[in-house]
């Protein structure tokens, strides 16, 4: 990391560590928590953000260029929500079932296909 000033450095490694931490706790949750739906939220909100970070770091870090890096964090931003919707809405109508469900909102707005056949 020659040539990048002391105080640069530290705050990449900051957003490094940081970044690496919130990837870790994304993965961790998606494999331990129980249905699509709650693993959506550790894959969709956990590690998105962890890629942002690691993004930074990389845009302090390399020669990457700052217009690449912000173009990567606006598209990630901008797709992850519409990504895990779609993935959720596909599971819901699938049939899926919802773990510990203390309600149901969606009941009755969408035909759901039964899970019992396959």
């Amino acid at each position: 990391m020659a040539g990048i000033h002391p105080i640069a450095q530290g705050i990449a490694i900051f957003f490094l560590i940081t970044g690496t931490l919130l990837s870790l706790i994304g993965v961790i949750g998606f494999l331990r928590l129980p249905d699509v739906y709650t693993r959506l939220h550790a894959t969709g909100k956990v590690s998105v953000f962890g890629l942002v970070f690691l993004l930074v770091a990389a845009i302090i870090l390399t020669p990457l260029g700052i217009w690449k890096g912000l173009l990567l964090i606006f598209f990630v931003l901008m797709s992850a929500p519409s990504i895990s919707h779609s993935i959720a809405s596909a599971a819901y109508k699938s049939g899926l079932p919802l773990a510990n469900a203390a309600r149901d909102d969606l009941k009755g707005k969408f035909e759901r296909h039964s899970r019992k056949n396959h």
